[in-house]
């Protein structure tokens, strides 16, 4: 299966690397460093051949993951257990990052040790790791100093039992369980406002604190939204696929329920209107005019909106005057950024002003471009994905639940 674990920088060094069977040359990374070095970050090709083995990486925008692989392997198998060890990383040093992972290179170290068994994958979820091989919290340091060990001696009953994804013997004095529903929208629209492409990626979080091992049904009003689907190995596929609800036995703590895709067939409406228009003059300057208005929201109020306006090389200044909110002019990357912590649903917003080019320039290339937006909606759902009821069984008490919708803008892109 998976020969080797690698965990590099940006530079091309190599900050971990883990063998499960024979240790490798260093050499074999050389066909992934050549190919980082001459591609823009992030842009190395998921597979790489090089010699006798296959490189397989990610990028999770501040580090690559790489695996080596000399048999014949399912590819995607390999790039979502890649995908698998980012969440445990984050899990335990919340951001895996070089620092984090230089500072705690002995507990990285660990994980992916007990994560893979001569290739093959052991643990991975997050709450049975924990009980073989504690955080860096400042409890393990303590333990550390005084001689405990950070990594027990017994396998925790999680990992030899058919509900590996759950260590046993779990006991809380307040139950509770939280389902938090999580849209992105990946929209690009054209200069008349019309939608180009359109698609909303679900994620279905949950926090779990229950004692026991509790048996939960979560049922929706409109199941049959939820299209391209996938799950957390816990869940009951029999179930999904007779009744479209979804059964499982949780993990302990924090984890991704499923994913799920709802394509462009499905015709979506779009939270907010954007009206942008930027012309430039033959005496070296400019105009920049960007009218905001609140669309399809359920209501609900837009937070942390945002639009990133890429501007040519040549421009020098810009003087603008937004109704709402701040912007900001970045001298270096040529970017405008309007940012307001809550758009006003009664209202248009605009940001309108001049842009002056640097001395001697008279002319601009084309002026089309793509702007970038972001925002944030609690409480709503651009999809119509709604929680009928979660039933917790095969436990007496009765914890308190609960369910939070948010939606975030993913790739959205305004054409000029």
């Amino acid at each position: 299966m998976i020969h080797s674990i690698y965990i590099v920088n940006i530079s091309g060094d190599t900050l971990i690397e883990k063998h499960y069977r024979r240790p490798l040359k260093k050499q074999v990374l050389d066909p992934f460093i050549e190919i980082q070095s001459k591609v823009p970050v992030g842009d190395v090709p998921p597979t790489i051949f090089g010699h006798k083995h296959h490189i397989i990486n990610v990028f999770n925008g501040l580090l690559y993951f790489v695996a080596v692989v000399q048999t014949d392997v399912s590819t995607l198998f390999v790039i979502e257990f890649l995908h698998r060890i980012m969440e445990v990383f984050k899990e335990y040093f919340g951001q895996a990052s070089e620092l984090k992972v230089t500072q705690y290179s002995v507990i990285a170290a660990q994980v992916l040790e007990e994560m893979l068994d001569n290739g093959f994958p052991l643990a991975t979820e997050p709450n049975v790791l924990k009980e073989m091989i504690r955080p860096p919290t400042w409890a393990a340091m303590f333990d550390s100093v005084t001689g405990a060990k950070g990594v027990r001696e017994k396998l925790p009953q999680g990992t030899i039992s058919n509900t590996q994804w759950r260590r046993a013997g779990v006991k809380y004095t307040s139950n509770e369980c939280f389902v938090d529903i999580e849209e992105s929208i990946d929209a690009i629209i054209d200069k008349n406002g019309h939608i180009v492409f359109s698609e909303i990626r679900g994620q279905i979080n949950c926090k779990t604190k229950l004692s026991g091992m509790p048996d939960l049904n979560l049922s929706f009003v409109n199941p049959r939204a939820l299209d391209d689907v996938s799950f957390h190995p816990c869940v009951r596929l029999n179930e999904w696929q007779n009744s479209r609800n979804l059964s499982f036995i949780p993990p302990d703590g924090n984890f991704v329920l499923s994913n799920y895709v709802i394509g462009p067939e499905q015709q979506i409406s779009l939270p907010v209107n954007v009206r942008p228009s930027i012309s430039f003059s033959d005496e070296g300057y400019g105009r920049l005019d960007i009218e905001v208005s609140t669309g399809s929201t359920g209501g609900k109020m837009i937070e942390d909106f945002a639009i990133i306006i890429p501007m040519p090389k040549s421009v020098n200044q810009a003087s603008l005057t937004p109704t709402v909110g701040t912007y900001s002019f970045d001298q270096v990357t040529k970017t405008i950024k309007w940012e307001i912590k809550k758009l006003p649903n009664t209202s248009t917003s605009s940001l309108t002003g001049s842009i002056s080019l640097t001395p001697g320039v008279t002319k601009v290339g084309k002026t089309a471009c793509t702007m970038a937006l972001q925002l944030r909606i609690p409480g709503y759902c651009p999809s119509g994905v709604k929680v009928n009821r979660l039933d917790i069984t095969c436990e007496k008490y009765k914890p308190f639940k609960g369910v939070k919708y948010t939606t975030k803008a993913g790739r959205y892109q305004l054409r000029t």
